[in-house]
């Protein structure tokens, strides 16, 4: 009898041990399964309902400088769509071109003008810079991107105490020389916006190489082959961004510079003592000057230097600690 009790006792603890285990392992497959499609159910709900991820339209026509754009050629037209496509869904960096265009547009668009360049190259800046005093891996600088030789050739001063590529004005009127030349040498803008990129012997190295007459019929690098298309697209987003999703408010803009000029043509000992003097601080003397590369200018041949001066500093501006 004992013996029997026993082997009753082993039998029921196997089945409750196996009861067990398939209980546990439902639970945790229920549970898992609940959280899951708890997981999902909140993804859905999170994701924006509105969103919609989609090839942005190609305009039927297109034009830079006015000069028409060869769409039907299908390898011209795809070229422009990867680039709007690019920049369309590129949105902080276009965002921010489209917010920076409202505080230099203004500033660029009457040089372009005055040296009678199209408008369009205004994007030119945005495609190489995004308004902004980058350094390239070449050590381009500036918002036009001018290295050392081009920029010198073109008029730019260039030392240890100043360097002109950092300021707007001079470095968009440089820009403008060059394109003037690249216009007579190549009797087109496309082409001498091409050119901006790869210079003017390059350019005029392929045209004569492939025997063509058209930036859009050549064979070029990688970058160069997307330069005009990245001007192209920049034009069509920020001409029409509501088409293209962006939806900024006017008081999301960078508002333009409200400044007014001195100017200098003695040695300066100290700039940050100089900035005080004006009633500004060394921090915003630079932001409005950044040409000035030193803390001091020794200007020798008391050559007369323009700086601009803000017309109105808060007091936030000046605090110098929280």
């Amino acid at each position: 009898m004992q013996q029997n009790k026993e082997r009753k006792k082993g039998i029921f603890d196997s089945n409750y041990f196996y009861f067990f285990i398939g209980f546990a392992i439902g639970v945790i497959i229920l549970t898992v399964f609940g959280i899951s499609k708890k997981d999902d159910d909140k993804t859905k709900s999170d994701f924006p309902q509105d969103y919609k991820i989609i090839s942005p339209n190609i305009p039927g026509e297109m034009n830079f400088a006015g000069e028409k754009v060869p769409l039907k050629n299908f390898e011209v037209k795809e070229r422009i769509d990867r680039e709007l496509i690019v920049n369309t869904y590129w949105h902080s960096s276009t965002i921010l071109a489209i917010k920076r265009a409202n505080r230099w547009f203004p500033v660029i668009e009457p040089i372009l003008k005055r040296y009678k360049i199209p408008d369009d190259f205004k994007y030119l800046a945005i495609a190489e810079s995004n308004l902004s005093n980058v350094i390239s891996p070449a050590d381009a600088v500036g918002f036009w991107q001018f290295t050392e030789d081009a920029a010198k050739k073109y008029g730019l001063e260039i030392n240890d105490q100043v360097d002109e590529r950092y300021n707007v004005e001079k470095s968009t009127e440089a820009a403008c020389k060059y394109l003037l030349d690249a216009h007579a040498e190549f009797k087109s803008w496309t082409l001498a916006a091409a050119s901006f990129n790869m210079g003017l012997p390059g350019m005029q190295k392929q045209l004569d190489r492939q025997k063509a007459d058209s930036y859009y019929n050549l064979v070029l690098g990688e970058e160069t082959s997307r330069y005009v298309p990245r001007m192209l697209a920049l034009k069509e987003i920020m001409t029409h961004p509501e088409q293209y999703g962006y939806n900024l408010k006017k008081s999301d803009l960078y508002p333009p510079l409200n400044t007014y000029n001195i100017s200098i043509s003695s040695p300066v000992k100290d700039w940050a003592d100089f900035a005080i003097s004006k009633g500004i601080n060394y921090k915003i003397l630079k932001y409005y000057n950044p040409w000035l590369r030193d803390n001091s200018l020794k200007n020798k041949r008391h050559i007369t230097y323009v700086l601009k001066m803000p017309q109105k500093v808060s007091d936030e501006d000046l605090t110098d600690s929280e």
